[in-house]
């Protein structure tokens, strides 16, 4: 199977037995959600899943999802408040709350001073749905587009609004710096409106002496307006297809992935798609037929990574999810390949570019048993992953966090190589001759980075077919 599939850690599989079952099923990348608790919380299941990894002989990748700002309501004076489409309330701090009878509480001054007239404000996880109609006074006056019931502490969304107030959090500062010193592989940042969140989370990065992958979750209806800003400064997407949905109109939520997608697949960015894949199956043994055709879609549109959420946190069955997830992807790559669409040309011109492509046509033409990429930053294996061609691609590198990154692209198999010999060929062949992934006669397409004399490295320069 070339498409990753990530599972969330939750009471149903905190387990070291439970994990390495979810490893051998097809798990690579295991999410801690930061929004259930701190770095002291997952202490032992980082544990559990570094023993599982030297068990299982697998390298897994821990991705640390940061919570984000929580934007929701205060407490109302009347809570569930019925509201009519045409209803006039207000909005604004809780002190103001006994000047009007219907009053929604919202302590976010920030966000607050951002609303204009005319701007869309959803209440109650999207269901409600209002128009500023005035402000004044440190509140806004709302009409009522829908109608529906309110409750407290209930999430708001402002649609299309650059409010400010950053991705990331003092919480999640805190959790980012604790998860580095605990040994998180990749973290993922919550509500990203601009290449700029993603910037912050790399720089405390950097602090730290470290280096990991940046995943920016689009959420945000305004996130898609820069989207090519924060794919280039980002090392992955995930289609956050909930609270999008909540944002933009689901008839949109389908074609809007499909585009994000395409346009990772274009700059040789792992994407993953995310939310509510096998939901069914939380407490149902097999998932409906909606959901198997939505996860082989997503295959098909080019997610090189799926995630499931409460189906492995809370699901009764999250062995057996799995189980299905990767079965579906491995069905919906057959017909991709039966298709004859691989390899993929690249759009973007450049002698990298083409030298991907080429290697992929070459393992085609010469019905080669795998593709063997020598990287240092990942770069080259992303390139070829993007290609999607038929064969495996092995991503060697000497560098841990770079392997830990490889786990996002699909089809490449990350390995541990040594830095010795210094030469980047060498390496490689060194690997395809003693690997007992490959046999005697077996032929593998090599692309490496052979400098000139008198360089100490190059970048990926050379394609080669080696025989074993």
């Amino acid at each position: 199977m070339h498409t990753k599939i990530i599972a969330t850690i939750g009471p149903a599989c905190s387990e070291q037995k439970m994990i390495l079952k979810l490893v051998r099923a097809g798990v690579r990348i295991f999410r801690l959600n930061f929004s259930h608790g701190t770095a002291r919380d997952f202490l032992d299941i980082i544990s559990m899943i570094r023993k599982v990894e030297k068990e299982a002989k697998t390298s897994l990748t821990i991705l640390q999802d940061l919570s984000g700002p929580k934007i929701r309501t205060g407490d109302l004076k009347i809570s569930p408040l019925s509201v009519n489409a045409g209803d006039e309330l207000f909005m604004g701090p809780s002190e103001f709350m006994d000047d009007h009878p219907l009053y929604i509480p919202f302590n976010h001054d920030r966000i607050m001073s951002d609303l204009k007239t005319g701007d869309v404000v959803r209440v109650s996880d999207g269901g409600l749905k209002f128009q500023v109609a005035s402000r004044g006074s440190g509140k806004v006056r709302l009409t009522a587009l829908n109608t529906g019931i309110i409750t407290s502490r209930k999430g708001v969304s402002f649609p299309g609004i650059h409010t400010s107030i950053s991705a990331l959090t003092d919480k999640d500062r805190k959790d980012l710096k604790d998860g580095l010193e605990m040994g998180i592989d990749a973290v993922a940042l919550s509500f990203v409106q601009g290449p700029e969140d993603i910037a912050e989370a790399k720089d405390i990065i950097e602090e730290s002496g470290s280096w990991i992958p940046v995943v920016a979750k689009l959420e945000r209806e305004i996130a898609l307006k820069r989207l090519e800003e924060i794919i280039d400064i980002s090392d992955a997407i995930m289609v956050a297809r909930g609270d999008l949905g909540l944002e933009c109109p689901l008839p949109s939520l389908p074609t809007l992935q499909k585009r994000i997608i395409s346009a990772c697949n274009e700059a040789a960015k792992p994407v993953i798609v995310a939310t509510q894949m096998l939901l069914s199956m939380v407490s149902n043994p097999m998932p409906t037929r909606a959901e198997t055709t939505d996860v082989a879609n997503a295959v098909l549109d080019g997610a090189d990574c799926l995630m499931l959420s409460e189906e492995t946190a809370i699901g009764q069955y999250p062995v057996e999810c799995v189980g299905y997830m990767a079965e579906i992807a491995e069905q919906a790559e057959d017909l991709f390949f039966e298709k004859g669409i691989s390899p993929v040309e690249p759009k973007k011109k450049g002698g990298e570019s083409f030298l991907a492509f080429a290697a992929c046509l070459m393992a085609q033409k010469v019905d080669a048993k795998a593709l063997v990429a020598h990287t240092d930053s990942g770069f080259t294996a992303r390139l070829i992953s993007s290609c999607r061609p038929r064969q495996p691609i092995y991503g060697l590198s000497p560098q841990s966090n770079m392997q830990k990154y490889m786990n996002f692209s699909w089809g490449v198999i990350s390995v541990d190589i040594p830095e010795q010999p210094r030469d980047h060929l060498q390496r490689t062949e060194m690997f395809a001759e003693h690997s007992d992934f490959f046999l005697p006669g077996d032929k593998l397409v090599i692309t490496a980075g052979h400098p000139k004399s008198g360089q100490e490295r190059s970048l990926t320069n050379l394609l080669k077919i080696y025989r074993k």
